[in-house]
């Protein structure tokens, strides 16, 4: 198998690249996971993908395969391509919360309205900050329209106008954009900033990945930016997702969906949660901390828009015990966590080898599909970790 790392210079990187024998993985195990990448390439399901695995601190394997775009004409994919994170981005966002709690800006068990005073309304004045992050805050079906994602006044006001669907903390319900708002809001009432400037100065700056991953993409990067697709209506091949190619939607860095990264960036995120809080010298959170966040807050309560229990953490999920969970896969240790992006990816950190892997494509692809490809690229990097 060829196990050369393809990559831009690493000159920065924080991740040094090492053969992926020398890591402890089985290649035939990393090989049947390439070639059933360039097959769902063959067969339609999406353009491009980008996957990366590292392993105590060092980069094993980041490869790019297919196409970042297909229109106006076909763009191959690169190592400096950005993708779209989706939902991955809920962990950069906590991250960036672990750091402003670690400074004792704020306490997960305070209350939003502690620190937004207005967001008390429509009965929400006793949510904590841990029930919004837990996916427990009760308003899953609230949107933020186009008009405030450049407006945070505005966002402000949107935010602090979500009224409740049930009462917070009676159940677990994926907020799949909604809680993440509230939580940018608040990160700009904690600390006067723009929530994206805290995400880049706290996070990826601070770690080394200012180019590699961005929470609101500069107008500069946008010609590294992978289109998002969605599968056409009578099958058979994708086609360009207007709604999350815009110069709206890129540059809003929607706090639960709208980050973009390469996956070699995803995996030296989640090194840095292996490692302590720490990622090539650079420390940004405590081990206690981590220790905190990284815990299922959630038992094995069922969550109502999943259909199963997704032991959350403040941020990523976990494995745990139960029979399914949803894109670590079945094989992972229960002490395994991480976080998908609706249709297309998954990012996830492994405690008990060390390990990081990030699989990110460009088509939005529904269940069940989504969920059984996942299931299975995920068993086929546990079953290579020695």
């Amino acid at each position: 198998m060829d196990t050369t790392i393809h990559t831009q210079p690493a000159t920065g990187f924080p991740l040094p690249p090492a053969d992926l024998g020398s890591l402890g993985f089985r290649l035939e195990q990393i090989d049947r996971l390439t070639a059933l990448i360039e097959r769902h390439i063959a067969e339609g399901h999406y353009p491009g993908c980008q996957i990366a695995l590292a392993r105590h601190g060092k980069l094993g394997l980041f490869k790019s395969f297919g196409k970042a775009a297909t229109e106006p004409k076909p763009r191959a994919a690169a190592d400096d391509t950005l993708w779209l994170l989706y939902s991955n981005t809920k962990v950069v966002t906590a991250v960036a919360l672990w750091t402003l709690a670690e400074r004792g800006l704020f306490s997960f068990s305070d209350r939003i309205a502690d620190h937004v005073p207005e967001f008390a309304k429509n009965a929400k004045g006793n949510i904590t900050v841990l029930q919004v992050i837990t996916h427990q805050a009760g308003y899953p079906n609230a949107v933020v329209g186009p008009d405030a994602w450049a407006d945070h006044k505005r966002l402000r006001e949107v935010v602090c106008d979500f009224p409740l669907e049930w009462s917070p903390g009676s159940k677990v319900h994926y907020h799949g954009q909604s809680a993440h708002w509230t939580l940018g809001v608040l990160i700009e009432a904690l600390t006067g900033k723009d929530f994206r400037d805290v995400i880049r100065e706290t996070v990826c700056d601070k770690l080394g990945l200012g180019r590699e991953l961005y929470v609101g993409l500069p107008e500069s990067e946008f010609g590294r930016a992978a289109d998002m697709h969605e599968p056409l209506p009578a099958g058979g091949g994708s086609r360009p997702l207007a709604d999350n190619n815009s110069a709206a939607w890129r540059k809003s860095g929607a706090p639960g969906a709208g980050g973009y990264a390469t996956a070699r960036a995803m995996v030296a995120l989640y090194q840095m949660m292996l490692n302590g809080g720490e990622l090539a010298g650079r420390r940004i959170v405590s081990p206690r901390l981590l220790q905190y966040a990284i815990r299922n807050h959630t038992g094995d309560r069922v969550d109502e828009f999943m259909g199963m229990p997704m032991h959350r953490g403040l941020g990523p999920h976990l494995r745990g015990t139960t029979d399914n969970v949803r894109g670590l896969g079945g094989f992972a240790s229960p002490r395994a966590f991480g976080h998908g992006g609706v249709g297309t990816s998954y990012c996830w950190g492994d405690p008990d080898s060390g390990v990081s892997f990030a699989y990110i494509t460009n088509n939005r692809i529904p269940d069940p599909w989504h969920s059984k490809r996942l299931d299975q690229v995920a068993n086929l990097v546990h079953a290579a970790i020695l």
